[in-house]
């Protein structure tokens, strides 16, 4: 029986993770195994759908607590309607965002207390975590100029200050740091090629498939 893998791609504003979680995907299926892409907001319903649209198009200014909320109630449509059947059935889930995204932007970058965003991820999710976490990296700087050129009025967070944006990398990092066992760090300052490469030798690396799918 195949066993079932949950992977989380992470990172700053404009740190390529829809591109590369879409290259990640057709490199994986090509070995022979069944993938499933998501992401958070969003995935998995249109309730969480609904849910991203307030999140990150919207000017709505939620206090941080509520944000938080509205957050992991989108993952707990996420999880349940997708995530957790796909793995169950032996699929390998990549999503695009996860936890650590809101340990990082709610957290980290907003100052709610990281105890409570963990009590929420469990109530959320029963305490689902990831097998492996990539954590795209790349100054603030350069993360913000490239996702300037994206089209499309998500930007709610990337309208938020310099700081803000400083405050987040730091959490990511810390959280990788933390966490060495689930989380690989990749520095996504080189092509798309390059990081691609990366990510497919850290997942093969962590979570070789099983004989018989390669």
């Amino acid at each position: 029986m195949m066993t079932g893998r949950f992977i989380t791609l992470e990172g700053g504003e404009g740190a390529g993770k829809s591109t590369q979680i879409r290259l990640l995907a057709q490199a994986l299926a090509a070995r022979g195994l069944e993938v499933v892409t998501t992401r958070e907001p969003g995935g998995g319903s249109d309730g969480a759908a609904a849910i991203r649209s307030l999140l990150v198009a919207g000017d709505t200014p939620w206090q941080r607590l509520t944000e938080a909320l509205l957050h992991n109630a989108a993952r707990h449509e996420n999880v349940e309607a997708l995530v957790r059947p796909a793995i169950a059935r032996g699929a390998w889930v990549l999503c695009d965002r996860y936890v650590d995204s809101t340990v990082a932007y709610q957290g980290y970058a907003m100052g709610v207390d990281r105890r409570i965003l963990t009590d929420l991820h469990r109530l959320s999710t029963g305490g689902l975590m990831p097998d492996l976490t990539l954590v795209l990296d790349l100054p603030v700087a350069a993360g913000l100029a490239r996702a300037g050129t994206r089209p499309g009025a998500e930007d709610r967070y990337e309208r938020m200050g310099t700081a803000f944006h400083e405050r987040l990398r730091q959490g990511f990092l810390d959280i990788a740091a933390d966490d060495p066992a689930r989380c690989v760090v990749i520095d996504a300052t080189a092509n798309i090629e390059t990081v691609q490469a990366r990510l497919l030798d850290a997942v093969l690396a962590r979570l070789p498939p099983a004989k018989g799918s390669a």
